[in-house]
């Protein structure tokens, strides 16, 4: 796969994982009544739900500024597929499993996002961590 390539897949991957993800973020801050109808009957408080919502707001931010802060992206991506698991497990024992058809699209689609994301910064980004720990 050429590079062209991936970042073409990353970035089409960034712009819908930003676009599901701010709007959930949106929708979470806003109290949209079925985004709380759901996250609600999940058993999650009503303070988890602002937390939750001002986070991916704050992660998808973070996604779309190009080639910076890309410590921070891994952290986001860390972030966002704990959401994607704890969304899935909440949905499958409350709901059942017919419920986590949207659980399991968003983990392959931030899956391979992620990849592509690893694929394209493999540069200087990857090289300093890895010079950094051989000093220690």
């Amino acid at each position: 796969m050429t590079t062209k390539t991936a970042k073409t897949i990353y970035w089409i991957g960034t712009a819908l994982t930003s676009l599901w993800f701010g709007a959930s973020g949106f929708f979470e801050v806003t109290r949209n009544p079925i985004v709380w109808d759901i996250t609600l009957a999940l058993g999650y408080p009503v303070y988890f739900i602002y937390v939750l919502g001002v986070a991916k707001l704050l992660g998808v931010a973070v996604l779309l500024v190009p080639g910076k802060l890309l410590r921070l992206k891994e952290w986001v991506f860390a972030g966002i597929f704990f959401d994607i698991i704890f969304a899935f497990a909440s949905k499958l024992s409350v709901f059942g499993f017919s419920a986590t058809a949207d659980a399991i699209v968003a983990f392959i689609m931030v899956t391979v996002t992620y990849f592509m994301f690893s694929r394209v910064t493999s540069g200087p980004y990857f090289n300093q961590s890895i010079a950094v720990s051989a000093n220690d």
